[in-house]
């Protein structure tokens, strides 16, 4: 029976007072009809009765404007967080590859050309122990001594950095 009497005249509110969104106006409605449901009570006249709805109504529009409000506010601090570790990841990335070309520099020439056969011509280790006569284990065990020297000398200099 209330929703026969009052529903379309108590869409129409939220609906004017947020300025046409249809969307926004229906989530407000439900918002007022769930409070009407929870404090209904009786009333003189139905002037006091649509008074009461209309500020209910009222109060569920600044609610959902608040929550899409803080809604739209989290969704640029989103953005602007991944913008701004957008370009602190590049900026590191191109650090490490510098540090990485200089580091590559100082090592010996039999551990670079090591890891420039291994990384940069992609070339497999079976190959690369084919190659120089020694075993596939003694390939890998080198390659992890050289990643090991390469990972120590880049933290200590990103350590000094700071």
């Amino acid at each position: 029976m209330f929703h026969e009497l009052y529903f379309h005249r108590f869409l129409r509110y939220p609906l004017v007072v947020m300025g046409g969104r249809e969307e926004a106006a229906r989530e407000a409605l439900q918002l007022s009809l769930l409070r009407v449901v929870r404090h209904i009570r009786k009333f003189d006249s139905e002037e006091a009765f649509w008074s009461w709805l209309t500020v209910l109504a009222r109060s569920a529009v600044v609610d959902e404007e608040r929550r899409r409000h803080r809604y739209l506010a989290f969704l640029d601090r989103f953005f602007q967080w991944e913008k701004v570790e957008a370009v602190a990841d590049s900026d590191a990335e191109a650090r490490l590859q510098e540090l990485l070309a200089a580091n590559l520099d100082v090592l010996p020439w039999d551990e670079r050309e090591l890891v420039n056969r291994k990384y940069f011509a992609r070339e497999s280790v079976k190959e690369i122990a084919a190659d120089t006569g020694a075993t596939e284990k003694a390939i890998e065990s080198q390659l992890v001594r050289i990643r090991r020297k390469l990972k120590q000398c880049i933290l200590a200099q990103l350590k000094d950095e700071t």
